[in-house]
């Protein structure tokens, strides 16, 4: 596409879409630069078999795309779309939509909101603490050297987790470990009125000191903003118990690696769970999976099925053709 026609797409407004048939049949783009998007066609097809879709190098006319699913789309590309009525992230993240410089900001972003989703990061955090707490790895290595050696055992009730990130993902996760007897509080940028009974709650700048001096375990679910880039630093481990384990179930961005590694070196932290890392794949020589108190995991916490990705992009684009706003939709200002 030429630069006076990216031009001339990036200037599109809402007044400038074609008018559209609440039952005309869908056009969607699947846009990715490190997703193969197609997986989802059977999921859309199911639930619309008239369905038109696109991918990135198989837009077609621009102007007929409705919506837009999306998982690091190609930068640029969404400011093309002259009649675009929703930008659909598979995730619960938006950032990574955010990050776009061109994009149209008067159409709405959606994020998936699906019990299957808030489940799977449940278990995933509550398997990442239970495993270090109760020192799965040294059993591992023990049962594979034959070796019967019992581990120390600390009840659920004296080991300390806090949750940043009170969110759908954070709260369910907070839940989850509460039932299994932990002591457990979190953090959120503004109050939480209605945690549940059992989970202290902390807020705001002023409110996190008391969160980190009383974590044996500490989980990032925050979302990505430029104010919590970099939130696993230096700056937040020195204020953590000395040997506190750190989980990353978050987003890559939150971790500064060199000072993870720091950490651990000095013994501040014990020990350190991550599913999202600076870089992803994370490269084989990274000094991270060398490190002997480190645990990658390959960005698996959580999945959400196609099936859910299609029925929530199709619902929110009715809502946004019949004049309504999802309640997944994303705030501008906050990112998220």
């Amino acid at each position: 596409m030429s630069a006076a026609a990216f031009a001339a797409a990036s200037a599109a407004t809402p007044t400038a879409m074609a008018p559209v048939t609440p039952d005309r049949p869908p056009c969607i783009a699947l846009l990715s630069r490190v997703l193969d998007m197609r997986y989802l066609v059977p999921a859309f097809q199911a639930l619309r078999p008239d369905i038109a879709w696109r991918t990135a190098d198989d837009l077609g006319d621009p102007a007929d795309i409705d919506a837009a699913v999306c998982w690091l789309p190609p930068a640029g590309l969404l400011a093309t779309l002259p009649n675009l009525r929703l930008i659909q992230s598979i995730g619960a993240g938006v950032d990574h939509l955010y990050a776009d410089p061109a994009l149209p900001r008067h159409v709405p972003v959606c994020r998936v909101a699906e019990a299957g989703m808030t489940a799977g990061m449940s278990t995933y955090v509550a398997w990442a603490v239970i495993n270090h707490h109760r020192h799965f790895r040294d059993y591992v290595r023990n049962s594979t050297q034959g070796v019967w050696r019992e581990s120390p055992i600390v009840p659920p009730s004296e080991h300390r987790v806090a949750i940043a990130g009170l969110g759908r993902l954070g709260l369910a996760a907070a839940q989850a470990l509460m039932a299994l007897g932990y002591r457990v509080s979190g953090w959120s940028r503004t109050p939480k009125p209605d945690l549940p009974a059992g989970i202290t709650g902390h807020h705001g700048t002023g409110g996190l000191p008391a969160l980190l001096a009383q974590a044996d375990t500490l989980v990032c679910l925050l979302p990505l903003t430029d104010d919590t880039r970099g939130f696993l630093g230096a700056a937040t481990f020195a204020q953590l118990p000395r040997g506190a384990h750190v989980v990353n179930a978050g987003r890559g961005e939150h971790l500064d690696a060199d000072a993870l590694l720091a950490a651990l070196d000095s013994g501040q932290l014990g020990y350190a769970t991550l599913d999202a890392t600076p870089q992803e794949p994370l490269p084989p020589d990274h000094a991270l999976w060398r490190h002997p108190n480190v645990l990658v995991t390959p960005h698996i916490a959580t999945r959400t099925p196609a099936a859910a990705i299609a029925r929530q992009t199709l619902d929110n684009l009715r809502t946004v053709r019949e004049g309504g706003r999802p309640d997944t939709c994303a705030d501008p200002a906050l990112g998220y």
